[in-house]
């Protein structure tokens, strides 16, 4: 692209959409010629897409460095599939004959599609767009790869606006299935049905959105990585904690903070600002870290430093600074000895909390309201412990062995020895403060007790006993035998030494402890839970369909599940009561539950459990 071009003055955009007639004449079949304007990483990697699928590809960039590296990139990676096999050599000629690099515009005067993917900067955006108007035909579909700035504005600035639509890939674009295909009221609707097309034809899944900032999947994530760096910054918990809590509590490909680095936290901020100025949501307001780490021109990976710090600027190596925590030095604190552990409760949680800790060599007992649950706790330990053996994640012995080391019992009182009490029961604050008043009164002096509370205070917990110095949070997350995550939530009264007990026992367990203060949600829910209530928003505004944001969530940020496939496993009852938890804690408008989740929990529809959430299952 030649910056120093003047770019012809356009004429008046239509107030409304136009009509069919006017409608650009469609996308290019395979064979036929796409520029790709902007050659930096996302560039090169929709040019690499294209050129593997059989279309001509017109490379623009001023800068020739920029455009030597995208033809090296195209090199290095048609030489990778050929070594594995996935194309021949013959195939990876002709992809490398059809990229073409020039540095000027003009090059795409033959093209049927132009994808801009400049800097994310509306007034280099707007040169682009409006230079192209005088060059490429007026059927020529013009795409904007913008994730944070107006589509509706650059395109009424435009001669024809009804040719000009967002095509928002995912880096990396060769690796990355989603593509959302952003539509403004002056789109024609030929030109969202074409480049629809053209990324099914490419092997992506297109999914139609509305012009916001952010659109459905950035939209939902930025909003998460701003809490996790206001999080950060405010010292809640450390870069490791955090990104280590949602990783391994949620199933994340990556944590929070490493991914601001990798996406550039520069990136990041100027989103969040386009994200911010349209809805003036708090939650989208730029964490003050944000700013300072731009400032400072620490913003990830590309410079070497961020978040974290990198063996050098472009590499993913990070490599330890002043803040890289150092090994546990528990016996600086000293431990106490834990031998026998007891349980509380005879539910899921607290069967699969038992059995962690009958597989680790404690002797457990696990107490319930009556012998009989009790016993039926133990049952459903034995037949998780017989599935492990069946997959040979565990041999009969020490299943045996494991189950050996439970014993039932139907109070509270057979826990008189015990050097551990976990409690496992309702997430109810009386219930827990009853039983913690039992504890204090049953256990011997020194035994630490645990709640495994996910959103309620546990030094509530704490005051209901005559010694809060030895009560802790242990978070273990379901199923707990298969969740390596335990947030340990230390209140203002816990003991040091109790603190480094419970971290010592996390290790001996095989669980992966991260610290946090005792506030409503801890790490994960507090970041976990307003995702999802703002994706229920999202549905409740008719901005996209339920699979629409499922599909960008998983196709677009690598995660397991959408956000309301994971509301249903969840219980939508569950999340509404921590939503409000969150709500009440931190007093943010923008933490208020969404109406829809309210009126579906108040109609019964909870989830899988009820055969209908979101949506409906076949009941079993």
């Amino acid at each position: 692209m030649d910056r120093k071009s003047t770019p012809p003055s356009a004429p008046p955009a239509a107030a409304s959409a136009v009509p069919e007639s006017a409608a650009p004449a469609g996308v290019p079949a395979s064979g036929r010629t796409v520029a790709v304007v902007g050659l930096g990483t996302m560039g090169t990697g929709i040019a690499e897409v294209l050129a593997h699928a059989g279309h001509e590809v017109i490379g623009i960039d001023v800068s020739d460095a920029a455009a030597r590296q995208a033809v090296a990139a195209l090199e290095s990676s048609t030489a990778r599939a050929v070594r594995r096999e996935r194309i021949t050599e013959e195939e990876r000629r002709d992809a490398l004959a059809r990229f073409r690099t020039f540095p000027d515009l003009q090059a795409a005067a033959d093209a049927e599609l132009v994808i801009e993917v400049v800097p994310e900067d509306y007034d280099l955006k707007h040169l682009v767009i409006t230079a192209l108007d005088a060059i490429v035909s007026p059927e020529t579909i013009i795409a904007t790869g913008t994730n944070a700035l107006s589509v509706t504005r650059l395109a009424a600035e435009s001669a024809h606006p009804e040719r000009v639509l967002g095509l928002h890939f995912f880096n990396p674009a060769p690796a990355m299935k989603l593509v959302e295909v952003v539509s403004s009221v002056l789109t024609a609707p030929r030109a969202v049905e074409a480049v629809t097309a053209l990324a099914r034809e490419l092997g992506k899944e297109p999914v139609a959105v509305g012009d916001r900032p952010g659109f459905v999947a950035d939209g939902l994530l930025f909003g998460y990585l701003n809490q996790a760096a206001a999080m950060y910054e405010a010292k809640y918990a450390t870069r490791e904690d955090i990104d280590a809590a949602m990783k391994l509590g949620c199933g994340l490909p990556m944590g929070p903070l490493a991914l601001l680095d990798l996406i550039g936290v520069d990136t990041a901020r100027t989103v969040l600002e386009a994200m911010y100025a349209a809805s003036q949501d708090r939650l989208q307001a730029p964490a003050p870290i944000l700013k300072q780490l731009t400032e400072a021109g620490l913003t990830g990976r590309k410079t070497g430093r961020g978040f974290y710090t990198y063996e050098t600027a472009g590499s993913d190596a990070v490599v330890p600074d002043a803040e890289t925590p150092a090994a546990d030095d528990a016996g600086a604190a000293g431990i106490r000895t834990v031998r026998a552990v007891g349980v509380a409760g005879s539910g899921t949680m607290a069967s699969g909390i038992a059995e962690v800790f009958a597989k680790a060599g404690y002797d457990v007992v696990i107490a319930a309201r009556g012998l009989e649950k009790a016993e039926t706790a133990k049952a459903r330990i034995a037949k998780s412990l017989a599935r492990s053996v069946e997959k040979g994640r565990l041999t009969g012995e020490a299943r045996d062995a494991a189950l050996a080391r439970v014993t039932p019992a139907g109070t509270l009182d057979a826990f008189a020895d015990v050097d551990l009490a976990v409690e496992a029961v309702a997430e109810d604050l009386a219930v827990k403060q009853e039983l913690f008043a039992t504890l204090d009164k049953v256990c011997k002096p020194g035994a630490v007790l645990a709640t495994t509370t996910s959103s309620l205070p546990v030094v509530a917990c704490a005051r209901a006993t005559s010694r809060p110095q030895d009560v802790i949070g242990m978070h273990f997350f379901n199923p707990a035998p298969a969740m390596k995550l335990v947030e340990v939530v230390r209140t203002v009264l816990t003991a040091d030494d109790v603190h480094a007990t419970v971290r010592a026992v996390c290790a001996k367990i095989r669980k992966h402890p991260v610290d946090c203060a005792d506030r409503a949600g801890f790490i994960v829910n507090a970041l976990l839970f307003p995702y999802l209530n703002n994706a229920v928003k999202m549905v409740q505004e008719h901005y996209a369909t339920l699979d629409d944001i499922d599909a960008a969530m998983k196709l677009g940020g690598g995660y397991p599940m959408g956000p309301f496939e994971l509301l249903d496993v969840v219980g939508l009852d569950v999340s509404l009561a921590i939503e409000k938890v969150l709500f009440r804690e931190f007093r943010d408008p923008s933490l208020a539950p969404a109406p829809l989740l309210e009126h579906l929990v108040a109609a019964g529809c909870l989830g899988r459990k009820t055969g209908r959430g979101f949506r409906e299952y076949a009941r079993r």
